[in-house]
């Protein structure tokens, strides 16, 4: 049975009269280790990424369903001058006079509202009190508890938790980390395996003839649509899961550790003031969605909300024109840090650290200045969160998603069409031939036995499934076996 004929299966065998060259022979040892792999991870691995998808589509428009849900914290209808910030922070302060100021976010717009944070013990890590405040009349309009460095309000907060964990905590981050940590395994061994199948039967002319599907009977056609959407989509998904492996906990931190190592972490602004000796606080960097801020205490709330106004004007003389996050010092000789906002649209994060009673500029930090990893650890991150197009890059993901998970339906349903003709009950589809391995030549076999290795152990949620994957394809050939053997005797 042929390529065509099976839906997944191997590359026909090559004639007994030919004698395939050294080349030929590795392409098709590679092609059969890399379609076992396609296959296995595709029945076991698939519906991690399914579920990822589906809590993922919510998650790429969760800042616009935030955006109606949430319309009375964040707009207001007033129109009019704006109030100073003190006037402002004053009117937040009595209705949380008892907790710590920790930063303000002042109103972008008209008809936008000002976040006034405060840090309460009572909440969890990275959750702040948030007062949203009228600029123009200087009026609270509500309050509510926020999350990260985006300020994620409730149910954008569920959503982000339900897509991270499926609010099961860190035992829920497993089925995450698993998702992200296979889905370019997947994606690139389909991508090989299509290009394989399609370009010697293909005018190579143009881009089409790895981009389109063909007509073929059911079988045929559900295979080229599996793999032709899986092609359309294939840039995004890979970096949805490059930057998924970011935030997760294992992959996560020697991701982590690579970037320290090779110096692409996130720079900081220097917020200490001239002749201390504190350290200096850390900007807002790629992971600052799961933390809080700068703190204050409530006794020194009073005295800070009477700068806020002269940070935030030599913020804006400073060229911060984006949305902006002032936060109170965090001790004794330490500056204010005006920093610009992870917001849609946003695609600077300039900073700077500012004597919050001389207004005198302490240190700088412009994005032109951060490296080129860091950049575009900041720009996939945003990306992959919903923000950096606004609307356009929600839709975007969301078209994404919704083709991802029309690819594992019909890998599923390949699965399913391989059952064996005359079977009875539940029967599964059966796996790609044996034998790949032991008929793949050593030179092949041990760089990718050293690749996997290294991989797995950057990605243990990749390489234990991996390793898993190996013992049941022995299993299931010495289950084989033992079948074959009675009959023989």
């Amino acid at each position: 049975m042929t390529l065509t004929e099976s839906g997944a299966g191997t590359a026909p065998p090559s004639s007994p009269t030919r004698n395939p060259g050294p080349e030929r022979t590795a392409g098709q040892a590679i092609q059969a280790l890399l379609l076992r792999l396609h296959f296995y991870a595709g029945v076991f691995i698939a519906p991690f990424i399914l579920i990822a998808a589906v809590t993922g589509a919510l998650y790429a428009i969760s800042p616009t369903l935030e955006n109606i849900t949430d319309r009375g914290l964040l707009h207001t209808d007033s129109t009019g001058p704006v109030r100073p910030l003190r006037d402002q922070v004053a009117a937040a302060l009595t209705i949380e006079p008892e907790l710590a100021l920790n930063a303000v976010d002042p109103a972008q717009r008209l008809g936008d509202t000002t976040r006034v944070l405060f840090t309460d013990p009572s909440l969890g890590t990275s959750e702040r009190r948030a007062v949203f405040v009228d600029p123009v009349t200087a009026r609270p309009v509500g309050d509510s508890v926020v999350y990260g460095s985006s300020g994620a309000l409730p149910v954008r907060t569920w959503i982000d938790q339900l897509h991270r964990d499926l609010h099961l905590g860190d035992f829920g981050r497993y089925y995450s980390e698993i998702a992200a940590s296979w889905m370019w395994v997947v994606a690139l061994a389909g991508l090989v395996l299509w290009i394989r199948r399609v370009r010697a039967r293909r005018d190579r002319r143009s881009v089409g003839w790895l981009l389109r599907p063909d007509r073929a009977r059911p079988r045929g056609r559900t295979l080229n649509w599996h793999a032709a959407v899986g092609v359309w989509i294939l840039p995004v998904i890979l970096l949805l899961s490059v930057t998924g492996m970011t935030w997760s906990k294992y992959a996560g931190d020697h991701v982590d550790g690579l970037r320290s190592a090779l110096s692409w972490t996130t720079p900081s602004v220097n917020a200490k003031l001239p002749g201390n000796t504190d350290m200096a606080m850390p900007a807002m960097g790629d992971h600052a969605e799961h933390m809080g801020g700068a703190q204050s205490g409530p006794a020194s709330n009073a005295a800070n909300a009477m700068l806020f106004d002269t940070v935030y004007g030599v913020a804006r003389a400073n060229e911060l024109t984006g949305p902006l996050e002032i936060s109170v010092p965090s001790g004794d000789g330490m500056a204010f840090v005006a920093q610009e906002l992870r917001r849609p649209g946003q695609y600077t994060r300039d900073a700077i650290a500012v004597n919050g009673v001389t207004g005198v500029v302490t240190d700088k930090l412009p994005y032109s200045e951060w490296g080129l990893m860091a950049k575009l650890t900041n720009w996939g991150i945003q990306f992959h969160m919903g923000l950096m197009f606004g609307l356009l890059n929600q839709l975007l993901l969301l078209a994404v998603i919704i083709g991802l998970i029309t690819v594992i339906v019909r890998g599923y349903l390949m699965w399913w069409r391989r059952r064996p003709a005359k079977a009875t009950g539940f029967s599964a589809g059966k796996p790609p031939r044996r034998g790949t391995l032991r008929q793949t030549p050593l030179i092949i076999v041990a760089p990718l036995a050293v690749a996997a290795v290294v991989v797995g152990w950057f990605a243990p949620l990749l390489g234990i499934p991996l390793l898993g994957f190996l013992v049941i394809d022995v299993l299931v050939g010495v289950a084989a076996r033992q079948r074959v053997s009675p009959e023989a005797g």
